[in-house]
């Protein structure tokens, strides 16, 4: 299946040179990176792209057992990657995508030249001498809910996941959002997330790294994305005023400017 139509890739920007793939998080879509990927088109080669089961991406290439863990997804990235032949890819992950983005470049390390990870977690659940942000009974009964009550589940988790009590749009946007996704597809993947383990992949990743985090994420809490900015070799951090697990949205231009100053430093 052409990898391009099978993701619903959108290709804008420069024609040639230095390329950035935008990839989003549970149950969005590449809409989600409207405010951003925009402000880099004058200079690159902009590419955003749905994961397969949600926006326009097309549901019968969905294999449960391909799609079963993040290398799937990995797996799909990479062929992107090389049906564009993409040059100086930098990879710009929200959420779960940045550990998708994490396992490619251990599948190919030539892949991908460079990370930025927004809100990432490379693993949900405590551990020890780990600190996830949740219990593995809050993970299985979290997942519980979404299989019994996707509808009812989106609509209470999305403003939460949000964080911007006072901006209530943003909160609506994420649970109509949500609630477009397949519940079948949508509840695999929240197992694939909220049960993987990306820890061990980071020491891997060759590739300079910027992690973005925010303040009162209710998914990855400020000490995960320290613990990923650690553990990656050559990696920065920088902790972003914007509030919530979607700095995307909420703060589309403290999150394009921190991007920014990323490239800056990329040979």
């Amino acid at each position: 299946m052409d990898p391009l139509a099978r993701n619903n890739v959108t290709d804008r920007g420069q024609t040639s040179g230095r390329a950035i793939v935008f990839a989003h998080g549970f149950g969005c879509d590449q809409h989600m990176w409207r405010l951003v990927a925009p402000a880099f088109e004058d200079r690159y080669r902009t590419v955003t792209y749905d994961h397969v089961g949600f926006g326009g991406s097309d549901l019968s290439a969905f294999d449960p057992q391909r799609h079963g863990s993040l290398q799937g997804y990995a797996d799909d990235l990479i062929e992107i990657v090389d049906a564009l032949d993409l040059d100086e890819t930098v990879f710009v992950g929200h959420s779960v995508a940045a550990m998708i983005g994490v396992r490619a470049a251990v599948t190919e390390p030539t892949v991908l030249q460079a990370l930025a990870l927004v809100c990432p977690s490379p693993r949900y659940i405590d551990d020890e001498g780990y600190a996830g942000g949740f219990s593995e009974d809050e993970v299985h009964e979290l997942l519980e809910t979404l299989d019994s009550n996707y509808l009812g589940w989106s609509r209470s988790m999305a403003p939460v996941i949000m964080g911007n009590e006072d901006r209530p749009e943003l909160g609506q946007e994420l649970t109509n959002s949500f609630c477009r996704t397949d519940p079948s597809i949508a509840e695999a993947f929240a197992r694939v997330t909220f049960l993987s383990d990306s820890r061990a992949d980071l020491a891997e990743v060759e590739a300079p790294s910027l992690v973005l985090q925010t303040t009162n994420d209710a998914i990855a809490p400020e000490e995960v994305g320290r613990y990923v900015a650690g553990r990656l070799p050559n990696s920065s951090f920088v902790r972003l005023d914007a509030t919530g697990h979607c700095p995307n949205l909420s703060a589309p231009a403290e999150t394009t400017a921190a991007i920014e100053a990323f490239l800056a430093t990329l040979p």
